[in-house]
């Protein structure tokens, strides 16, 4: 059975699982499903067609699928969902999709969103991430598993963030950042790979020296970006690792990525 506080405003059509709690003065709107074992602590808000997974545990004073701050947006009945065992902490703010981005966003299972991060309408964020303090995603944005923003980070609308990607703190990421990769600065730019987060995903070290020397052949010489990939591909296909960053980048079709320092103003 549910533990519902006396001064909490929990709309009677809402869907509420087994074992959840809902503390002090939280709202919960009619549209909302909490799975089993849901933690609302105090003064937090639930709204819109909103699913939590099984185990997510929201914080003081958060705000989940409140409308998205979009002048696009005219009520369209869009959704959102996020996945068991997420932890929502204090003043996180999570939007309703959009119409013009397929009605739904979207946060994976296990993540970990810190104090005030922001995420905005249409975004699809994977498994195990993590939004360090007051990192903020434009909308649409899409990340990858086990991918770290570091705090105050912020990323512009559209941007793609590969899995496993390592972003500094009160760094700016305009341009798409390849799986793995590890990005800082101003307006973000690659540092290198992220060998630390590699490592502790145990991948097998013939993979990891492998894109590595991708790597250093995608951002070598002056070819066209295409045909450097192509060189990879040649080089260093077959390689999980290799395989997936190539499948990131040639997805993005024209889309521009984010490029190590040295190739500043390359304008790819």
């Amino acid at each position: 059975m549910p533990t519902i506080h006396p001064t909490a405003v929990v709309d009677p059509a809402a869907e509420i699982g087994n074992d959840v709690s809902i503390g002090p003065f939280s709202v919960v709107g009619p549209n909302v499903r909490l799975g089993e074992g849901v933690v609302l602590h105090a003064h937090t808000v639930v709204d819109g067609r909103t699913t939590l997974g099984d185990g997510v545990t929201v914080f003081p004073h958060a705000t989940v699928g409140m409308v998205p701050q979009d002048l696009k947006y005219r009520g369209e009945p869009s959704r959102l969902e996020v996945g068991e065992r997420t932890v929502i902490r204090e003043c996180v703010t999570l939007h309703l999709g959009t119409e013009g981005g397929g009605m739904l966003t979207r946060v994976g299972s296990g993540c970990l969103l810190m104090a005030n991060a922001h995420v905005a309408h249409d975004c699809v964020v994977g498994n195990n991430v993590i939004l360090v303090n007051c990192a903020t995603l434009g909308g649409h944005v899409h990340i990858g598993d086990n991918a770290i923003l570091g705090g105050l980070s912020a990323v512009h609308q559209w941007v793609r963030i590969g899995e496993g990607v390592m972003v500094g703190g009160m760094t700016g990421v305009e341009n798409d950042i390849i799986p793995f990769g590890i990005v800082t600065g101003n307006r973000a730019r690659l540092g290198g790979l992220n060998l630390v987060g590699l490592r502790r995903a145990n991948y097998p070290r013939d993979d990891i020296h492998a894109l590595r020397n991708a790597y250093k052949l995608l951002f070598e010489g002056d070819d066209p970006l295409s045909v450097r990939l192509d060189r990879v591909v040649e080089t260093h296909g077959g390689s999980q690792l290799v395989d997936r960053m190539v499948e990131f980048i040639r997805a993005g079709g024209d889309r521009a990525i984010c490029t190590p320092r040295s190739r500043d103003g390359e304008g790819e």
